[in-house]
């Protein structure tokens, strides 16, 4: 299919455009900067901005710290959960949530709580935080235990599962069908504009056949349902639903887990 290819040249002109990442607490103002910019980068607004900083108007000034975000909220992992749908949820990246949360891996477990640091339009649509649990009654706790054990003996048995599949390390782009000019009609039929959050990626058929279903690291379950003609070797491309999804994406090297 047709589709727009984001290289890391324009990730990187994007990126630089507002140097701190969009999880940071405080932005330092730079040449050139302005307000609206700035809100436009981290997902807020220009009047948020203005209440969180103080500011009468919307003059900057180079070297000005600003705070950009005021709350954090958490998220308890449920059956279920990837990393790649939270950052679709909570409208962040999955680079985010694995540096807030000091994960090696996009690899979550039921029950494990994330930090989760939601732009306006996130916490707009409903987004609450996770009150306090209280503490468990001593049967209430025995019960927790014996679940978590029965987790553990899952995911152990999981894991034992996994070392027999085969794994790739391999060189993943992004794109979308959220273009001008794109049919959104992959290789194998599938419609990528009828269904925006599919989980497909683009593969050289002679390293993973089409139709194969895998995990990619940093992206979860996926399909291999279309081609492309700079995916070559051990290289793959990930649909994404949004073009800023796509740049957020950039270039990596993941792990490719055949599944079947």
């Amino acid at each position: 299919m047709k589709k727009m290819v984001l290289s890391l040249l324009t990730v990187t002109v994007v990126s630089t455009a507002i140097s701190a990442s969009l999880h940071a607490q405080e932005y330092e103002v730079e040449s050139g900067d302005s307000l609206w910019e700035i809100a436009s980068v981290h997902d807020t607004s220009i009047d948020t901005l203005r209440t969180l900083n103080e500011l009468d108007s919307d003059i900057i000034h180079p070297g000005q710290v600003l705070q950009i975000e005021e709350e954090e909220i958490y998220h308890q992992v449920e059956r279920g959960d990837t990393l790649y749908d939270l950052a679709g949820e909570y409208e962040v990246t999955v680079l985010d949530l694995m540096n807030w949360n000091d994960l090696n891996s996009d690899l979550i477990i039921v029950g494990q709580e994330l930090v989760i640091y939601p732009n306006a339009e996130a916490v707009d649509q409903g987004v609450e935080e996770t009150p306090a649990q209280p503490a468990s009654a001593p049967e209430e706790t025995e019960e927790a235990e014996e679940v978590a054990a029965s987790e553990s003996d899952d995911n152990q048995s999981e894991d034992e599962q996994s070392s027999d599949q085969k794994t790739i390390s391999m060189t993943a782009t992004a794109y979308t069908a959220e273009c001008d000019g794109c049919t959104g009609i992959t290789a194998t039929g599938l419609n990528l504009n009828e269904d925006r959050n599919k989980k497909v990626i683009a593969v050289d058929p002679s390293v993973i056949p089409l139709g194969t279903r895998v995990h990619v690291e940093g992206y979860g379950e996926a399909v291999a349902g279309d081609t492309g003609g700079a995916i070559q070797g051990n290289k793959i491309d990930i649909h994404v639903p949004t073009r800023e999804e796509a740049l957020s994406w950039g270039v990596r090297e993941v792990d490719v887990t055949i599944l079947e």
